[in-house]
């Protein structure tokens, strides 16, 4: 158990999740934030608990990427290993994000299954910031395939579903379908299994899409791309989320995926409903995803966009800058929100009693460090 601690952060700017604070003195125990309050006015300079100085920077809750398939230079994604699991997991906290689900783009079976393995190999080896994996296939619809690898689509049969539940028990947290293909019965195979279905890279007219918003499916992959567009006479999937009170979805703000009048305009809408993810690769010369670094976004060697360059951190700054959204808003779509997702609403996402511990340290010029309470025990 770890003991309780008493840690004093100041000379900055904290986010609790609700506000922000100069300074502030937090109580942890068992690694949970127990209290936040400001910094008692009789405790200066006694050498009563442990102090961080911010140098100028932000603490803010630990960011929550949910999409992004590899890192500095490791397509995770297409050659999945610990190693490149490693490699995405570091990328990720360069931008703050503590957390992540590794994803899997349509691919064969053998690569779905391999990257299973790595994921389950990493937590027995005791890797930490990985909730599971993602799937952005095979159930998808190839008329609306993006970059992906149309021929290795599948029909959603219970047989097809049950091969990848049945490997992939307790590692594969969320699922990208395209719902219009689905059957009642193999969504509730998967739901039943604990999976997270989100819609996308689908075709669902207004009404196709309701219809599955109805069987529970609560969440849509990145707003806009690969999915039927809103139209006056046919509002499609986009006109359906847009539409609904309470789907959410996720959002790649970098300017290429989205435009940022469209980003905006979604915002305004959307309001807490919508969420960042990054949709980051790497550079990949094998196998059927073959990144290419275009500028500051991926495209693959026909020139089709097939991910982005993206840190939450950079996409979080993106909407403040760009786009237009007020800071704290920016923070919580790359925190609380994505934590909502994945279920863990009352546990990550903001610095307040009862949360979890994980905070990041943003300097002055974006660099990030991850607040442990190991570190902070060290440095004390």
């Amino acid at each position: 158990m770890n003991k309780e601690q008493q840690i004093c952060f100041f000379n900055g700017r904290i986010f609790t999740g609700d506000e922000w604070m100069n300074q502030a003195y937090i109580t942890t125990s068992d690694g949970k934030v127990r209290s936040i309050d400001a910094i008692p006015s009789d405790s200066e300079g006694s050498g009563a608990f442990n102090e961080i100085d911010l140098e100028g920077g932000l603490l803010v809750p630990a960011l929550i990427d949910i999409q992004l398939y590899g890192g500095n230079g490791k397509l995770f994604g297409e050659n999945p290993s610990v190693e490149a699991l490693q490699a995405t997991v570091n990328y990720s906290l360069s931008g703050a994000a503590q957390l992540i689900l590794p994803t899997v783009a349509t691919n064969r079976d053998e690569v779905v299954f391999a990257a299973i393995d790595a994921v389950r190999q990493y937590w027995n080896e005791g890797g930490k910031g990985v909730a599971g994996l993602h799937l952005e296939g095979p159930f998808l619809n190839p008329q609306k395939k993006g970059a992906h690898a149309a021929d290795h689509m599948q029909e959603p049969t219970i047989k097809n579903i049950e091969k990848f539940l049945n490997y992939g028990r307790g590692v594969v947290r969320m699922m990208t379908i395209a719902p219009e293909l689905f059957s009642d019965e193999a969504i509730y195979l998967l739901q039943s299994a604990g999976v997270i279905l989100s819609a996308g890279h689908s075709n669902a007219t207004y009404e196709q899409a309701n219809a599955a918003f109805a069987r529970g499916i609560n969440v849509c992959t990145h707003l806009f791309n690969a999915m039927s567009p809103l139209s006056h006479r046919a509002p499609g999937l986009v006109g359906a989320i847009l539409d609904h009170p309470a789907v959410m979805s996720s959002i790649v703000a970098d300017g290429y995926h989205v435009d940022i009048a469209a980003i905006r305009i979604a915002k305004q809408v959307m309001k807490d409903r919508l969420f960042l993810i990054t949709d980051a690769v790497t550079e990949n010369e094998s196998g059927y995803y073959r990144h290419q670094l275009k500028g500051d976004r991926y495209c693959m060697p026909d020139g089709t966009l097939s991910g982005s360059a993206l840190t939450m951190l950079s996409a979080v700054r993106f909407c403040i800058d760009k786009v237009g959204i007020e800071e704290s808003e920016a923070f919580r779509m790359a925190s609380l929100y994505p934590a909502k997702v994945l279920g863990l609403e009352k546990e990550l996402g903001k610095i307040a009693p009862g949360y979890n511990a994980q905070w990041s340290w943003i300097g002055v010029h974006d660099s990030v460090r991850p607040i442990s309470l190991h570190e902070v025990k060290e440095e004390a």
